[in-house]
Formats: C-alpha cells, sequence, structure tokens
C-alpha cells in the first residue's frame, strides 16, 4: 500500500517552513506527498530588499510567487496543488478583509475545493494549522477551518456529493514546527557550538517568541538528513526568504546534534496509536511496511 500525506498551507512558501523536511523524509520512504496552497500570496509584501527579481515583484507579485511556488516544488519532489483562492492580507487593526478573499468567503464554501482534493487523492494523514493558525493570520486560521471541515465531511456521502466519492482520513495533524522546547536546545547548541557568534535582536526575539509557546507536540519526525533540501525550498521563495533570515541562523550541522526533528500535535484521529510518537503514519499499517 502506498501511503499518502496531504499538507495544507495558506501560501507558497508555508510548505517551505513549516513541515518540508518530514514531506522530503516520507517522500525518500516511498510515501506519496501533496501541498496544497490554498491562496496565491498575492498579498504578500517583498520582504528580501535585495531581490534579483524586484522587477518582476513590483509588476506581478502574484506570478513571481507562482515561479517560485514550483521551484520549490522541485526542491522538495511533492506533488502541489492550488486551491486557487485570493490572498486575504494581514489588514490593520480596524481594517476589514477584501471581499471575496480566501477569509471572507464561507467555511462551508472555501472547503469545497479541499474536500473533492482529499476524495481524489485520498490521504491516509493531514496536516495543517491549529485552530490559532500557528500565527493569528486571516489565511492560516482559514486554513485550519477548511481542513478542520475537510477531516469532517470527506467521509460523508450527504455532504458535498458531488464532489467525488467519499474517503475518511485517518489522522490529522498540527504543526508544531516552531516551539520552546526546539528553541532551547538549539539556543544552547549555538551558544556551546559558536560561543563568540552573534546574538542578534531578531535571533533573541524569535527564541523569545517559540519559549512563550512552549511545546505540546506529540509526535517528533527525525528528518535532519532534509535538512538541506527544506532550505533550498525555502530559499527558492526568494521574495519572502531573504539570505540572512532568521530561518538560516542555525547551521544544520548544529541543528542535526540539538534538534534532528520536525514536530507535530496529533489533534484528530481515527486509529489507534501509542503517544508519543515517531511517524505520522503509526496506527495505519504495520511499522514494518513503513520502513
Amino acid at each position: 500500500m502506498t501511503l499518502r500525506l496531504l499538507a495544507v498551507h495558506a501560501h507558497p512558501d508555508d510548505e517551505s517552513s513549516k513541515g518540508a523536511a518530514t514531506d522530503a523524509y516520507y517522500l525518500s520512504r516511498g510515501a506519496r506527498v501533496m501541498v496544497v496552497s490554498c491562496t496565491g500570496g498575492e498579498a504578500g509584501s517583498i520582504l528580501n530588499d535585495g531581490l534579483d527579481a524586484r522587477h518582476h515583484a513590483d509588476r506581478d507579485i502574484a506570478g513571481l510567487r507562482r515561479h517560485e511556488m514550483n521551484r520549490a516544488r522541485q526542491a522538495l519532489g511533492v506533488e502541489h496543488r492550488w486551491l486557487g483562492f485570493s490572498d486575504s492580507g494581514l489588514p490593520d487593526e480596524g481594517e476589514s478583509i477584501a471581499a471575496n478573499s480566501f477569509a471572507a468567503l464561507p467555511v462551508q464554501v472555501a472547503a469545497e475545493p479541499l474536500v473533492r482534493l482529499v476524495r481524489d487523492f485520498r490521504p491516509h494523514v493531514i496536516v495543517s494549522y491549529d485552530e490559532n493558525g500557528g500565527y493569528p493570520h486571516p489565511d492560516h486560521i482559514r486554513a485550519h477551518e477548511v481542513t478542520m471541515r475537510a477531516w469532517e465531511a470527506s467521509a460523508d456521502p450527504s455532504q458535498y456529493p458531488d464532489a467525488g466519492e467519499p474517503w475518511s482520513i485517518s489522522k490529522f495533524y498540527y504543526d508544531r514546527t516552531f516551539n520552546g522546547e526546539r528553541a532551547r536546545a538549539m539556543r544552547d547548541a549555538l551558544r556551546a557550538a559558536l560561543p563568540d557568534a552573534p546574538i542578534t535582536g531578531a535571533l533573541d526575539e524569535m527564541i523569545a517568541r517559540w519559549d512563550l509557546r512552549g511545546s505540546d507536540a506529540t509526535t517528533h519526525i527525525e528528518c535532519a538528513e532534509f535538512f538541506d533540501v527544506r532550505d533550498a525550498a525555502l530559499r527558492s521563495h526568494a521574495s519572502q526568504v531573504a539570505p540572512d533570515s532568521a530561518f538560516f541562523f542555525w547551521p544544520n550541522d548544529i541543528q542535526r546534534d540539538a534538534w534532528p526533528y520536525e514536530d507535530f500535535l496529533l489533534a484528530h484521529s481515527r486509529v489507534e496509536s501509542t503517544l508519543p510518537e515517531n511517524d505520522l503514519f503509526a496506527g495505519i499499517i504495520d511499522e514494518e511496511t513503513v520502513a
């Protein structure tokens, strides 16, 4: 049996910063892995002042981000689908979300293409964000909501009856890549290995933010051999990730020793598995079959 993993993300680049090494790991073990981008990232800002394609970005950020996503897909080796919704942006306090953007649509409507995709791809495991979106961006919160709706509705033939044959997903995970336990381990390892390395304000801020979140991860996937693949995919999104981004403060050799995992929370399951886990597919088939 071929195992299938579906990762649902809000924007192009989210798939590379959250769970990318895990995706590459499971691909190496023969699983099919599909990444979903709910929106095209059209409302994203240019976060790399040295972007070579600056003129393209200024003229057509949506088109550039499609090219970037294709390069990231090639780096990871995953299958990819666009849900086709418009980026809602991150409005200032008191501002409303743009009409007809992803987060402005009713969940029942916005979930239909994901239900259709689930019934076609037939994943055993689905991964997305928690009810807070990982961070409170309207599209991240909506990505959680439509994934939750797909989890509930895909197996029910009375819901979305024109969206394909029903399929029951076995397990639903929340991404927990950014957590305090990992942050503390990596900070301590960096200081031990490179005591003279400058700890910038951005790094201190990121560590403090991760530390506040703590960690409720149930599942740790050892995927350190794919950290370079993850970084190659992330660098493909050059409009969003500068070479000196905080994502790259920790050399991968240090990361592999300090925290060789990506982390997830098992939020919902229709199969039995024992926590903590080291396999997203635990309880679905015998571990010997996965090896």
